[in-house]
């Protein structure tokens, strides 16, 4: 796992619903969230990636930038949403009182 003295393994990953990449990178103790993304030079598999913008996690929890890493860990890269989950939620209920599935005064299921 190490390769020379000090530095550690990371995994960074990034996912399309079709297609993921998964770069594992030697860091140096103290690298932050960010410095190890622009390490592992995933934006030259997918340019799309805002660096300044981007947001970051760690095994599902969202994390800052500058958070510093530790041996084993994996910063995936998330995708902005397509659409708001709240809305997606409202426009289904919408639709399935329209066509008679919910009873349109309680909502409950027939």
């Amino acid at each position: 796992m190490n390769t020379e003295q000090g530095q550690f393994t990371v995994e960074i990953i990034y996912a399309l619903p079709h297609q993921q990449k998964l770069i594992k990178i030697n860091i140096e103790p103290g690298t932050s969230c960010i410095d190890a993304v622009k390490q592992s030079d995933m934006q030259r598999y997918f340019p799309e990636i805002d660096l300044e913008t981007v947001k970051l996690g760690i095994f599902s929890r969202s994390v800052k930038h500058s958070e510093v890493l530790k041996p084993g860990q994996r910063v995936e890269i998330y995708r902005p949403l397509i659409a708001d989950p709240k809305d997606v939620r409202r426009k289904r209920a919408e639709k399935a009182k329209d066509e008679g599935r919910v009873n349109k005064i309680t909502g409950a299921k027939l």
